[in-house]
C-alpha cells in the first residue's frame, strides 16, 4: 500500500495534500468495491426495482398517514369516494350493477336498522353468506355504527361453526338461505337470525327474519352516531387456522383493512379506472381487504363472482371487461389445464395479483395469457410479515430491499426442523438470521399502533402469545412469527418453501391438523396424526392421516361418512394410512415428521393407505398410486 501512494505522488511533482486524500479515499474505495463486490453488485442489479419499490412505499405511507391523521374509517374512506363520484358502478355480480350511492344507501340502511335493534358499538354480528352482491354492504353498514362483522366461513360445519359464533360472542347472525341445513344442526339458542332472503326452512322460518324486507321501509341516511368510531377500532374478525387446533378469529382494525388496500393499490400500479375480478369467497383476507378494499378506498370497480369457475373465469373477464383479476395457486393451475381456445387473449387483463402461484406453470401462464404483470404476494391475515412480488420475478413471492433493507423490518431465521423453535446464539442468547439462500423462518418486528408493523392478534388472547417471539435481537423486543419457512437470494427476493407447524394449505385454505385430528379421534376412538403431503401437479399439500388401529378394525365407510360431515371440502384427509400402532410424544412432531417423509408412497411401508374417492376411501393400489403420480388424477 506504501509504494503505492509512493509512487503515485513522485509521479505528480505538484502534488498537494488535498490531492493526496483524494487518493488515498479512492484507493479505500477501490478497495472496499473489491471487498464487498457481491453486496455492490447486487445493488447495481437491484436499484431500479429498490427505487420503484420505495417511490411506491412513499404513497402508501402519505396515504396512510392522510387516514391516520383525520382518523379515518372505512366507510368515512367509501363516503369520499361517494362524493366524488355517485353514479359510477361499482360493484358488479352476475346481472346486477351498483353505483357508488345505491351501496351507500343500502350500507345506511343497514347501519340504521341494527341501531335501531338496539347493537351498539362494540357489538358483534356474524355474516355467515356465500358471495353476493349484498355481502361487503352489509359488513360496511355494521361498521358505520362500530358493529364488529365476523366474516364465517361457509364451508364449515358442526364444532368448527359454532366455535366460530361463541369465539367472538356473536349476538346474531346474518346468513344466506342456501347455508339453513348447517344452522339447523346447531343449537343457537334465542339467537337472533338474518336471512338475506325468504327463508325455507320449516326449523328456521320462524325464528328468522328476512333482512332485505325488514330494511325495505328503513332510511337511508347516513346514521346520527353518539359513539367516536375511528381510525384504531376493531372492524371485523377474520378466521384463520392455527395451531390451537379450532378456527381463530383475528382481529381487523380500519387501520389494517386501510393498510392491505392502499398497498395493493399502490404497490401493483392499480388504477381508479380498473375493475377488478374477484372469485374468492369474500370471507377470506384477499377477497374483502385486497378486492372489495380496493373498491371502498379507490372507488375501483368490483366484479364478484359466487364461486370460481375455470370455464367460465376468461369469459367473465371479457363480458366484465375486467383490467385486474385476483388469484391463488389453485385458480391458475386450473386455468393452465383448461383446452386452449381463443379467449386465452381475448381479455383486457394486464395485472393478476395473489398468492400461491407455482414455479412449475408460472411462465407458461403469463406466456398463454399474455398477462403483463403477476404480483405475487405473502403475508398472513393477522400477521405483519407482508411483502409483494412488484417486478414479475418467476417464483418469488416477493422481496426486501438490499439497499434500503432498513424499511420493512424482517428477518429470517433459524429454526430446529423438528421442534420449530429458534436457534439462539450460545453466547448472546439471540435469535441467528439465516444467510442467503438458507431456509428459516419469516418474522417481522412487531411496532405498536404502526398501521404495516403492528400485530392485533386474535380474539383469543391466548392464541396471540404463541405467534409472538421475544428477545430476538435485544432485550424486550417483540417480532411476529409466521410460522412459514422461506429463503432469501443474494437479490434480497424471497421464495416460499414449507408451512410449518401444525397447520398446511390445501385448496387455498389453511387447515389445522389438530382439528382435523380431534375430528378423526372422535369418530375412530383412536389416536390419529395428520400432515400434508405433496402431490405432484397440485398446488399445496394434501391432507392425510396415520390412524393407530391395532385391532384391524377399522370401519372406513363410516369414517368417509363421517369426515364428509364434520369436516369443509378442502380439509378432509385425501389419504388414510392404517398403522397396528403409534408411537408419539405428547406434541407428535417426531412421528408427524417420520410419516410426512413417508407421505402416501405405498413402496416405503408395509401398512395400508386408502384413498379418497368421491365419497368413500378405497385402497391404494399400485395403479391407482402410478395414476396420482404421473397426475393423471385431477385433484
Amino acid at each position: 500500500m506504501s509504494s503505492l501512494l509512493s509512487s503515485l505522488i513522485t509521479a505528480s511533482p505538484s502534488f498537494s495534500p488535498a490531492r493526496a486524500l483524494g487518493v488515498c479515499l479512492g484507493v479505500i474505495g477501490i478497495i472496499w468495491i473489491i471487498s464487498y463486490r457481491k453486496f455492490v453488485s447486487a445493488v447495481i442489479r437491484t436499484f431500479p426495482r429498490d427505487v420503484t419499490a420505495l417511490f411506491r412505499l412513499l404513497h402508501v405511507v402519505r396515504d396512510l398517514w392522510v387516514l391516520q391523521n383525520y382518523n379515518c374509517t372505512v366507510s368515512q374512506a367509501f363516503d369520499d369516494v361517494v362524493r366524488r363520484n355517485p353514479k359510477k358502478i361499482l360493484l358488479r355480480f352476475e346481472e346486477q350493477k351498483w353505483t357508488a350511492e345505491q351501496i351507500q344507501e343500502l350500507a345506511n340502511k343497514v347501519a340504521n336498522y341494527f341501531q335501531a335493534e338496539g347493537y351498539r358499538k362494540g357489538d358483534t354480528v356474524a355474516i355467515f353468506m356465500e358471495n353476493c352482491s349484498e355481502y361487503t354492504i352489509l359488513w360496511l353498514g355494521l361498521s358505520k355504527i362500530g358493529v364488529v362483522s365476523s366474516l364465517v366461513n361457509y364451508n364449515l360445519r358442526l364444532q368448527s361453526l359454532k366455535h366460530c359464533f361463541e369465539a367472538v360472542s356473536c349476538k346474531a347472525i346474518i346468513y344466506s338461505p342456501g347455508l339453513s341445513t348447517a344452522l339447523e344442526e346447531l343449537d343457537l339458542g334465542t339467537k337472533p337470525l338474518f336471512c338475506i332472503g325468504k327463508e325455507t326452512s320449516a326449523k328456521l322460518s320462524n325464528v328468522s327474519k328476512d333482512l332485505m324486507t325488514q330494511l325495505r321501509d328503513v332510511k337511508g341516511t347516513q346514521p346520527v352516531v353518539k359513539e367516536t368510531i375511528g381510525f384504531l377500532d376493531n372492524l371485523m374478525y377474520i378466521y384463520t387456522s392455527g395451531t390451537t387446533g379450532l378456527p381463530k378469529a383475528s382481529t381487523i382494525k380500519n387501520s389494517r383493512f386501510l393498510m392491505a388496500a392502499v398497498g395493493v393499490f399502490y404497490m401493483h400500479g392499480l388504477k381508479k379506472t380498473d375493475t377488478l375480478y374477484t372469485s374468492l369467497p369474500l370471507y377470506h383476507g384477499a377477497g374483502t381487504f385486497l378486492g372489495a378494499g380496493t373498491m371502498l378506498t379507490y372507488g375501483v370497480t368490483q366484479v364478484v363472482r359466487k364461486k370460481f369457475s375455470a370455464s367460465n373465469f376468461w369469459k367473465d373477464c371479457i363480458a366484465y371487461d375486467v383490467t385486474v383479476a385476483q388469484y391463488i395457486g389453485e385458480i391458475c393451475r386450473y386455468l393452465v389445464t383448461q383446452p386452449p381456445s381463443s379467449l386465452d387473449k381475448g381479455h383486457k387483463v394486464r395485472v393478476m395479483f395473489g398468492n400461491g402461484l407455482k414455479l412449475e406453470i408460472w411462465k407458461e401462464f403469463v406466456e398463454r395469457f399474455g398477462i403483463k404483470h403477476i404480483g405475487e404476494i405473502y403475508g398472513a391475515t393477522e400477521g405483519n410479515c407482508n411483502i409483494v412480488n412488484i417486478d414479475s420475478r418467476i417464483g418469488a413471492v416477493g422481496f426486501l430491499p438490499v439497499l434500503f433493507s432498513y424499511v420493512h423490518p424482517l428477518k429470517i431465521i433459524k429454526v430446529d426442523e423438528v421442534t420449530g423453535e429458534p436457534l439462539r446464539d450460545k453466547d448472546t442468547g439471540f435469535a441467528i438470521e439465516c444467510k442467503p439462500n438458507e431456509p428459516g423462518e419469516l418474522i417481522g418486528k412487531i411496532r405498536r399502533s404502526h398501521p404495516l408493523l403492528d400485530f392485533e392478534g386474535y380474539a383469543d388472547k391466548s392464541s396471540s402469545k404463541d405467534k409472538v417471539l421475544s428477545n430476538v435481537w435485544r432485550k424486550g423486543d417483540a417480532w411476529f412469527r409466521s410460522g412459514d419457512i422461506l429463503l432469501k437470494d443474494e437479490l434480497g427476493y424471497i421464495f416460499f418453501k414449507d408451512r410449518k407447524g401444525d397447520t398446511f394449505r390445501w385448496k387455498g385454505e389453511n387447515c389445522s391438523t389438530l382439528e382435523i385430528e380431534a375430528v378423526i379421534s372422535t369418530i375412530t376412538k383412536e389416536d390419529a396424526v395428520v400432515f400434508g403431503v405433496e402431490v405432484p401437479g397440485a398446488e399445496g399439500r394434501a391432507g392425510m392421516v396415520v390412524i393407530g388401529n391395532p385391532d384391524n378394525n377399522l370401519d372406513l365407510n363410516n369414517l368417509a361418512l363421517c369426515v364428509n360431515k364434520a369436516l369443509p371440502s378442502y380439509a378432509r384427509p385425501v389419504f388414510v394410512r392404517i398403522s397396528p400402532k403409534l408411537e408419539m410424544t405428547g406434541t407428535y412432531k417426531l412421528k408427524k415428521v417420520d410419516y410426512q417423509k413417508v407421505g402416501f408412497d405405498i413402496h416405503k411401508t408395509s401398512d395400508k393407505i386408502y384413498f379418497y374417492n368421491g365419497n368413500k376411501y378405497v385402497e391404494l393400489s399400485a395403479e391407482l398410486y402410478d395414476d396420482i403420480v404421473a397426475s393423471k388424477l385431477r385433484f
